[in-house]
């Protein structure tokens, strides 16, 4: 099957999408505040023109190829486009400012790779196993499968679970607009035949992201930063030798805590940088410019976006906020992530999978070569490219259902988004509960219909009890590694920050 998808992907249209995508999720890494989840939601509409396969190739390689990209910033500018790309300005900064930057990006790209691979390695052997052992699954399971995916807005709530929770709630509440999914009866639509066909997915994900993006970008950011010194990329036989070690472990580290639903690259980071420091021979060098402190949570941070497709394809549990939007993609498609994907849609799976490895290669062979010219589109004023955002965002919108009423809700939730970040009130859990809400109620209603209203058969059945009991162990194990991960931000930004994405 693998090589089945290595000769679709390798076809020609597969592989632009596959070069598109990680060159459009370089750029959008690399340039600060507009990261792969508001480049999604820009380019979901592509959906509607693109085949399953190809755009999901493209949506893919745009959040792999961010992953790529966070780092440019992070070195050159001591500008962390994410919250984890934090650990590589703590000594990508300071190598910079030595004239290293060029080695010290060349060792970011490389761990990128390696544990990028290592990550679609695993997707390869994790993915099928868990996916053949979930079609035991029925209505019970289904619902303890999507409580499983809602402890996710823990995770994903930032600095407070409470607003994450009524986030959540409001989420919920909007999916309900139209016909339900178990009974067929019209809730909410106020008697508006608009509103009969309920609020439209794309619409809410790009208000909420791109068009957010734009309004705050345009508030905080005026003018260009002049980058810091590059010098030779190709890093040194001895930087390599310094930092093989690290970029193993932060692989291993990303991708084992990137099975976790909902543990986010912030958190993998952060871990894989503490380890690095506690196993080096000469921990007073971190923070000064030790390379080993650029490998190994850059290494963690793909390996862990590479993981999460793992929860995502053989479960339909996004654990990072640009996955929630891919998620969105697939059913878009018609496509519902889950047990069943692989035995329905498998010649598509393996395709998306294959086209990761070239991508992966992909990147390597054009980053090195092409860092400098990232560099400079780093000084691009955010003045000259918010307008192209808001235009490619309204036709977007509108192009999906042809409808002006879509683009009069991304417009408003574009400004709800705007004051919803400005007063911390996190959006990510509103998105997530959009979409897994009208299944998590399907799956509900029809167990409570095998089983004739008894709550029991949630605890009866072995599968369904394991993914409770699952659910409330990551739970516990999630509020540990958020409070741990809040400590060093602020330790090491010197504020609160969000930790959500």
């Amino acid at each position: 099957m693998l090589l089945h998808g290595f000769a679709e992907a390798v076809t020609p249209l597969n592989l632009a999408m596959a070069i598109l995508g990680a060159l459009v999720g370089t750029l959008v890494g690399m340039l600060p505040g507009l990261g792969p989840t508001s480049a999604i939601a820009i380019l979901l509409p592509l959906t509607t023109v693109l085949g399953p396969v190809e755009g999901i190739i493209m949506l893919a390689g745009i959040y792999y190829g961010a992953m790529y990209g966070g780092s440019t910033t992070a070195i050159l500018l001591n500008i962390p486009g994410e919250v984890s790309s934090v650990p590589t300005c703590l000594d990508g900064y300071p190598l910079a400012k030595q004239g290293k930057g060029g080695p010290a990006l060349g060792i970011a790209a490389i761990g990128s790779f390696v544990a990028g691979t290592m990550g679609v390695i695993g997707l390869v052997f994790f993915a099928p196993i868990l996916a053949d052992q979930a079609l035991k699954f029925g209505p019970p399971e289904y619902f303890a499968l999507m409580l499983l995916a809602l402890t996710v807005i823990v995770n994903l709530a930032g600095n407070s679970i409470i607003k994450g929770l009524i986030m959540g709630l409001f989420g919920y509440l909007f999916s309900m607009g139209g016909m339900g999914p178990s009974g067929g009866q019209m809730r909410f639509t106020f008697g508006s035949d608009t509103l009969s066909a309920g609020i439209d997915m794309i619409s809410v994900i790009i208000g909420l992201f791109a068009i957010t993006e734009v309004i705050k970008g345009m508030e905080e950011r005026s003018g260009a930063i002049a980058p810091g010194k590059i010098g030779s990329v190709y890093p040194s036989f001895a930087d390599l030798k310094k930092s093989y070690k690290a970029m193993f472990r932060g692989g291993f580290i990303g991708f084992v805590l990137g099975l976790l639903p909902g543990c986010s690259t912030a958190v993998t980071t952060f871990l894989a940088y503490d380890v690095e420091k506690k196993v080096s021979k000469h921990p007073e060098q971190f923070g000064k410019g030790a390379i080993e402190g650029v490998a190994a949570p850059e290494s963690a941070n793909n390996a862990t976006s590479s993981s999460g497709f793992i929860p995502l394809f053989a479960l339909g549990i996004p654990s990072s906020p640009p996955l929630a939007v891919l998620l969105a993609g697939l059913m878009i498609y018609g496509l519902q992530p889950g047990p069943v994907l692989f035995e329905q849609s498998g010649g598509f799976v393996w395709t998306i999978i294959a086209s990761m490895f070239i991508g992966n290669v992909m990147l390597l062979v054009l980053n090195l070569p092409l860092v400098g010219l990232w560099a400079k589109l780093t000084t691009v004023p955010y003045g000259v490219m918010a307008p192209v955002i808001l235009v490619l965002s309204i036709i977007g919108a509108y192009t999906v259902r042809n409808s002006l009423f879509d683009v009069f809700m991304a417009l408003v939730f574009g400004a709800v988004g705007y004051f919803l970040q400005k007063y911390r009130w996190p959006v990510v859990p509103l998105i997530l509960c959009f979409i897994l809400g009208p299944m998590f109620e399907q799956s509900f209603v029809q167990s409570m219909s095998m089983s004739s209203g008894d709550f029991s058969i949630f605890f009866t059945r072995p599968i369904s009890l394991s993914i409770l009991i699952m659910a409330f162990v990551l739970l516990f194990v999630s509020l540990i590694l958020i409070r741990r991960t809040k400590q060093r931000v602020k330790a090491a930004v010197g504020s609160e920050v969000d930790i959500s994405g």
